[in-house]
């Protein structure tokens, strides 16, 4: 057995998934730099695309059965964390990917066997595969298992700033962004209080104090929005 037929063994024991369709494994782990045999493309691009979708699902649904009750706004930046490039190619590494892969010879002297970009799209692709080859619940368990140590290292959801909550809560009932207001500044220069207060169309105002503008202004929209039912 050759270096690389051994890696590609070696690669589906880690995943977990024993192949019916050895062709479409093979697929999955062919780069566009290797030349199509009689004008036929046999690369990972279309499987590539597919698997962009599948891991997105997968992430999507695995962070809101995490967070049940986290507004859209925080999962959204999650799920690009989990979705990105750099997170791909991390499982990539971490599953041995790379020495599985078959790349022209160019890619293979510049180092494409280790490229962010190479090792995203082949982790990709190897996700469409074992989806399409295994069906969705064994895509959902190899998924599951390689995004585990992703899912650990987000942590916690950060808090939203008020400020925007604010805007996007009087977007979503029709009214102009909020405006903010200096009314006031007290105490002495090296340490001043200001007043503010934020203005939203056909509501009353709502006004808080903080040490710099943006503090009070963060303050006054956390107000607002919890006078409103909104935090």
């Amino acid at each position: 057995m050759n270096t690389r037929a051994a890696a590609v063994d070696a690669l589906e024991r880690r995943l977990g998934h024993t192949f019916a369709d050895r062709e479409l494994f093979e697929r999955a782990l062919t780069h566009a730099s290797v030349t199509p045999s009689a004008g036929k493309r046999r690369d990972n691009e279309v499987l590539e695309f597919i698997g962009d979708r599948v891991i997105g699902l997968f992430a999507a649904e695995r962070l809101a059965e995490l967070n049940p009750a986290a507004p859209e706004g925080d999962l959204a930046p999650r799920l690009n964390a989990l979705v990105s490039r750099e997170a791909c190619a991390r499982v990539a590494r971490r599953v041995a990917l790379g020495p599985a892969l078959r790349l022209s010879g160019a890619e293979t002297k510049t180092g494409g066997r280790d490229k962010d970009s190479i090792l995203a799209g082949a982790c990709e692709a190897v996700m469409a595969a074992v989806y399409r080859d295994g069906g969705l619940e064994v895509a959902r368990r190899v998924f599951l298992d390689l995004w585990a140590d992703a899912f650990d290292s987000l942590g916690a959801p950060r808090p939203r700033d008020p400020k925007t909550s604010l805007q996007e809560w009087a977007q979503g009932q029709g009214k102009p962004l909020p405006v903010y207001a200096v009314i006031g500044r007290s105490g002495p220069d090296h340490a001043p209080i200001f007043t503010v207060e934020v203005r939203v169309e056909g509501l009353e105002p709502a006004r808080s104090e903080g040490r710099s503008r943006q503090e009070a202004e963060k303050s006054a929209a956390a107000r607002l929005l919890e006078r409103e039912g909104q935090s």
